[in-house]
């Protein structure tokens, strides 16, 4: 029975099996030969000692610390939670560079977008120093979690040394993590002003590659205050930097058409089709076709051909003429004479239906400055939740849903690991329909409250209790907004017209059904469940020997285990999870069989019976089973059940 090793993927290792895979040859004895390697890459190898390089101090202990697997893991808390049993939204609490590890295995390649607010480096907020030895302990003392009164997580003001170094060194591991988790199709957005921009935006060329640059947005925050003013101008705006995962793989949503000044007519189908231009039939450069070569009739009885192209080639129309009898039958033709009196076929244009008689919202490529929305928006919006006085900077939710309209589809996740006050959390709440149903991943550090804010006052230990609070007001103002029968209601009910492309039917029936997904499941970053072996031989004793017999902490619940397991398997923390009782023990079944947890202490053949009979009754394509190492009856047991489960045709059976 194999043992799990309780660790996240190892990204070392990972990287050496893709290079061998690449360059076997650059292999010996299972090592790289570095030498052998330049070969290979030939004229890409640089050996001159100057070349162009983004470099500063502690750089290579950065990405050192991106690489080294964490053996911490995420603690299931229910009780803080929302509609924990139904809802795919995840708020995790805890360092992010921990979290972004974790989530490796079971978030790889599976987020289409992230969204980040991170520190700007003004000199006033905060800069997080990690631990390269042990950064799960650094976390717990910096949270106050290990000696009751914690660590004031440091500010970086200017005349440190290491102003920039300190600001670069924390953002590099997360990047780097971050990308990992990025479909090939994902994006990430990244909130910044002048004052990093130009370190950020190097940084990220590095990790995400130049020629995945997408833009650098600029937001006018035109109400916002004047923290940014320089002494000769008053700087309004922040940046959005944008990177993809893979440039050649990115869609970006257009913004609704504004050029409206081209539709200017207008029949009676407004109301559903918009106004409408009129485009010539005969215009456009079609390749000649027999069947789009027909004669038309005029309101006056004489006819009409395609007309010539100037090169002397034939010509044609653009439509058939079937579609022509349907756009005649459907009003979307309109026959008349041009200015100089000759009679011209024309094809309505409409705003809000294309040529087949399909609903749709014609866009346009977004612009790169976004001239909306403000801070004392979001200010103003935060106290109408009941809680505006206690953050002092957030972005508006407006800004962020612009963004997420930009590339989100149905089922997408959306990752934001400086959550703050979870605006983003918000955003995609109100950008949900029941087409386009997206979840997210939130992640704060329990970043203490000062003691003379606000915020504490308020009866808030930390940053991440406010933003779950955020979070559970938000939902219940939507609940409240759709359930309105007043002008609000409905225009929250309407909004999606403008945002999503869908058919009339179908967005008539959001209008009836509107479901959002307005919970979330609370997980805390905690070290492993699993008792290391740290023998003292001092105290070497049938005390110590007797203590180490299980090796899950006593303080521990079966579903914390549950869930490091999932993390370990690379599952997703949302998988459906049911229970079965076995002869008197309780055994997970996780995705319908694919994965088989028991955590008993007194496992017996009837329960390991009871498992095989599930692999019969679920039939999935493969089941995983992981036994408590310790759970066993007795050896005999433990021995038999492999080769039960074995017969039964189920292999992979672990132990922790």
């Amino acid at each position: 029975m194999d043992k799990m090793d309780g660790k996240t993927m190892d990204i070392v290792a990972e990287n050496v099996d893709k290079l061998k895979g690449l360059f076997p040859e650059a292999f010996t004895e299972g090592k790289v030969d570095f030498d052998v390697l330049k070969e290979v890459l030939g004229t890409f190898v640089d050996d001159r000692d100057e070349r162009y390089s983004f470099t500063w101090n502690g750089k290579s202990k950065a990405r050192m610390i991106a690489q080294t697997p964490s053996t911490g893991t995420l603690r299931p808390c229910k009780e803080e939670s929302v509609d924990w049993d139904a809802t795919q939204n995840i708020f995790i609490e805890g360092d992010n560079l921990e979290v972004l590890k974790l989530l490796q295995k079971s978030y790889h390649k599976k987020v289409k977008m992230i969204y980040i607010d991170p520190p700007y480096n003004t000199g006033k907020d905060f800069v997080y120093k990690d631990n390269f030895k042990d950064n799960i302990k650094n976390y717990k003392e910096i949270t106050g979690q290990v000696d009751g009164e914690g660590r004031n997580l440091s500010n970086n003001p200017e005349t440190s040394g290491r102003y920039h170094t300190d600001w670069l060194n924390m953002m590099y591991p997360r990047l780097k993590l971050a990308r990992n988790l990025l479909k090939d199709d994902g994006v990430i957005f990244i909130s910044i002003d002048d004052n990093e921009v130009s370190n950020l935006r190097k940084m990220c060329d590095e990790i995400f590659g130049e020629e995945n640059f997408v833009a650098d947005l600029v937001w006018t925050n035109k109400e916002g205050g004047g923290s940014s003013d320089t002494s000769y101008f008053r700087v309004k705006h922040e940046h959005l930097l944008c990177f993809a995962k893979k440039i050649e793989f990115t869609e970006i949503i257009g913004v609704e058409i504004s050029n409206r000044d081209r539709y200017r007519e207008s029949d009676q189908h407004e109301s559903i089709r918009g106004p409408y231009y009129l485009q010539k039939l005969g215009m456009g450069s079609i390749q000649y076709s027999e069947s789009l070569d027909y004669e038309i009739a005029t309101p006056d009885g004489t006819s009409v051909t395609p007309k010539e192209n100037n090169n002397g080639r034939k010509a044609c129309w653009r439509w058939s003429k079937q579609k022509f009898e349907w756009g005649v039958e459907n009003d979307f033709i309109v026959i008349k004479k041009d200015s100089s009196g000759v009679w011209t076929v024309y094809t309505k244009q409409y705003l809000k239906c294309d040529n087949e008689g399909n609903y749709i919202t014609r866009t346009q490529r977004p612009m790169g400055v976004i001239d909306e929305y403000s801070s004392t928006q979001a200010s103003k919006h935060l106290e109408k939740l009941g809680i505006g006085n206690l953050f002092n900077y957030t972005k508006p939710y407006q800004l962020i849903s612009w963004i997420l309209h930009r590339l989100i589809k149905d089922n997408d996740v959306v990752l934001d690991f400086f959550a703050g006050s979870s605006t983003t959390a918000e955003a995609l709440f109100r950008s949900s329909t029941n087409t386009n149903l997206c979840h997210f991943i939130m992640v704060q550090l329990p970043e203490l409250c000062d003691e003379k804010s606000e915020a504490f006052k308020s009866g808030f230990k930390t940053i991440a209790e406010i933003s779950k609070e955020r979070i559970r007001r938000a939902a219940a103002k939507i609940k409240e907004e759709l359930s309105a029968d007043g002008a609000d209601g409905r225009r929250l009910r309407n909004k999606e017209k403008d945002l999503f492309q869908h058919s009339e039917k179908e967005i008539c029936e959001n209008q009836r059904n509107l479901r959002i997904d307005l919970g979330f499941k609370v997980f805390k970053l905690d070290s492993t469940n699993i008792k290391p072996w740290e023998v003292d031989f001092d105290a070497l004793n049938e005390e110590f020997l007797n203590k180490m017999v299980g090796n899950i902490k006593p303080d521990r619940r079966e579903e914390d285990v549950l869930y490091e397991i999932l993390l370990k398997n690379g599952l997703d923390l949302t998988l459906p999870i049911s229970e079965h009782a076995i002869a008197g023990q309780k055994v997970f079944d996780i995705g319908m069989g694919a994965l088989i947890i028991c955590l008993a202490d007194s496992i017996s053949l009837e329960v390991v019976e009871g498992i095989a009979k599930l692999k019969d009754e679920l039939n999935p394509e493969i089941m995983r089973v992981v036994f408590k190492d310790s759970g066993f009856k007795d050896d005999v047991v433990k021995t038999n059940a492999v080769q039960i489960l074995k017969q039964a045709g189920i292999v992979d059976v672990r132990s922790l």
